[in-house]
């Protein structure tokens, strides 16, 4: 019995240091959890089945970073498969198409579907573009990227056109005329359906291809390290991750420094070497990357008034997905979803934005925003937080009318030459700190620095400003949110390969369908810089960027009618 005794003493004591091996081991994995090792090569398909980056994607394929797969409810996985379905791009009929075969757009043409015809404002206006390769032969598929325009020079106006790819080479083009006179039609080949399919390749296949670095310091001793959404296998790790939102972010781990002494983020680089020799010869210039499709005979038709004194009162109600959503007219936007008023006065804006407190959250175009208001109010003075140059956060005040403008970047990726550490935050965690009200406005964009990722990233990001934004909503209802969409830019043969255009058009169309149907407003950036004459670029002109203060403007502060 007392040997039974000493036993059952002797297993206890065993299992009470193994219990307390065990929690010192837990409690050390917890203190040193932003060291783990994490596997970030490969992008994981819905089955958790891996593929190797080289392979290329399948149009099935659900794309996540191994250590970062998400677990959607029925709903979100639902929404999710109808969004990548909705913005899935018709292919090519074979695998690789040669250069002569692909479309060239000097070989290419459009005709005015019954240019004689009697029009008036309110009329739809047809054309047909017919696509031909470099060969001069009909293409016989789709899936090119056009951009279109109806303008009138002298009178300065301009509107977007609704493109309808018939899947054969032929694309039909439809256009709402809404001012009376002569109104040209311009339409121009932004991709290649070739192309195209490269840089769906791309987006799959090399995430990695803009990467981002952090600096680690202690005293004098610094590291800089590579960073991304994913990093390949092999190194130990540092993990960002967003404790509230989830949203993934990884540095490798400085050799000497801990994970804790990180001080900045920035823009790595862009890599070099992602095309063949072939895939490079439809990223050409003055070949076919924005290149005009000039017309085979008329290219413009009379326009006459109607008894309507303003052709912008049309169908005037909200819709994010509404074509076209307005148009310029003496260079100024006329909404078709809401009334514009023109601020042109500083005490205008003023007089809207006194006792009102102004969150700006995004990238460099919403910038311009905070950039454009505080150079043309007077009393509105930017206050020095000694932020870096172009980066921020920035802040102005006028005391006098008690207004706050605030400019916040948001979280990473973001391709900004270097952020602090400290003022790396996301725009999900900035909306659930704000109480709201009536005289709190919040101005939302984000698309840009998405555009090298797979999709599904960027939904991820959307879902937790959208949980977000539904919260602030519904603890302040009076809150006034607007959303800038993205824009179109120059393209030349780089820039095409991470900034896009289709790429932008892509992010563009889940954001508007994402938050269709929320009591958040929208400023189509898109189209008022696809219908103006001003040459595309990242960052719109003066005149480009007013007419959408003023819609946001209008918003904040609507006319009583």
């Amino acid at each position: 019995m007392w040997r039974d005794s000493f036993r059952l003493q002797l297993f206890c004591l065993l299992m009470a240091v193994l219990a307390v091996v065990v929690l010192v081991h837990n409690f050390f994995q917890l203190e040193h959890l932003d060291d783990d090792t994490v596997s970030g090569s490969n992008w994981i398909t819905e089955n958790n089945v891996q593929h190797p980056l080289s392979q290329t994607a399948k149009t099935t394929r659900k794309p996540y970073c191994g250590y970062a797969e998400q677990t959607l409810s029925k709903r979100e996985q639902a929404e999710q498969e109808s969004l990548l379905a909705a913005i899935q791009w018709p292919k090519p009929p074979d695998g690789k198409i040669p250069f002569a075969q692909s479309t060239d757009p000097t070989h290419s043409d459009f005709v005015i579907v019954k240019p004689n015809r009697f029009f008036k404002v309110g009329d739809q206006l047809e054309v047909l573009v017919r696509m031909k390769d470099f060969q001069g032969k009909p293409k016989q598929y789709g899936g090119d990227y056009l951009l279109a325009r109806i303008h009138s020079p002298s009178l300065k106006a301009g509107a977007a056109g609704r493109i309808v790819d018939c899947h054969n080479g032929l694309y039909k083009i439809f256009f709402t005329l809404l001012w009376p006179g002569e109104v040209k039609v311009s339409v121009s080949l932004v991709h290649a359906s070739e192309a195209i399919q490269v840089l769906v390749r791309l987006r799959e296949e090399r995430p990695d291809r803009v990467y981002f670095k952090s600096s680690f310091k202690s005293g004098r001793y610094s590291e800089t390290t590579e960073c991304n959404v994913c990093l390949p296998a092999g190194l130990p790790v540092c993990n960002f991750t967003d404790l509230y939102t989830g949203e993934p972010w990884f540095c490798y781990k400085p050799r000497k420094l801990s994970c804790a002494s990180r001080i900045n983020h920035a823009k790595g680089g862009y890599l070099k070497g992602l095309l063949t020799q072939e895939e490079s010869l439809f990223f050409q210039s003055d070949v076919n990357i924005k290149r005009p499709i000039f017309s085979s005979g008329p290219d413009s038709v009379i326009v006459k008034p109607t008894a309507l004194t303003d052709s912008s009162s049309m169908g005037r109600a909200e819709d994010p997905t509404a074509s076209p959503s307005g148009y310029y007219y003496e260079d100024q936007w006329r909404s078709r979803t809401h009334w514009i008023h023109n601020f042109n006065k500083s005490e205008d804006i003023t007089e809207c934005l006194q006792g009102k407190v102004i969150h700006l959250f995004g990238d460099s175009t919403i910038r311009q925003w905070f950039e454009y208001l505080t150079a043309f109010v007077p009393d509105l003075v930017e206050f020095n937080l000694g932020s870096p140059k172009n980066v921020g956060p920035f802040m102005s005040v006028d005391l006098k009318h008690n207004i706050l403008l605030k400019f916040r970047c948001h979280g990473p990726p973001i391709r900004f030459s270097t952020v602090f550490s400290s003022e790396l935050r996301y725009i999900a965690n900035e909306l659930d700190s704000i109480v709201g009200g009536r005289n709190t406005v919040v101005a939302i964009t984000i698309w840009s620095h998405f555009s090298t990722f797979p999709v599904e990233v960027y939904m991820r990001r959307l879902r937790n400003i959208r949980r977000a934004v539904l919260q602030l909503l519904d603890r302040s209802p009076k809150t006034a949110i607007v959303i800038r969409t993205a824009n179109v830019q120059e393209l030349g043969p780089e820039v095409s390969l991470f900034n896009s255009d289709w790429y932008s058009f892509q992010l563009d169309s889940v954001m508007r369908k994402m938050f269709s149907g929320i009591a958040v407003h929208f400023v189509d950036a898109w189209e008022m810089s696809v219908a103006h004459y001003s040459p595309h670029n990242l960052h719109p002109n003066e005149i480009i960027v007013k007419n959408q203060i003023d819609a946001f403007l209008s918003y904040v502060c609507p006319l009583q009618t």
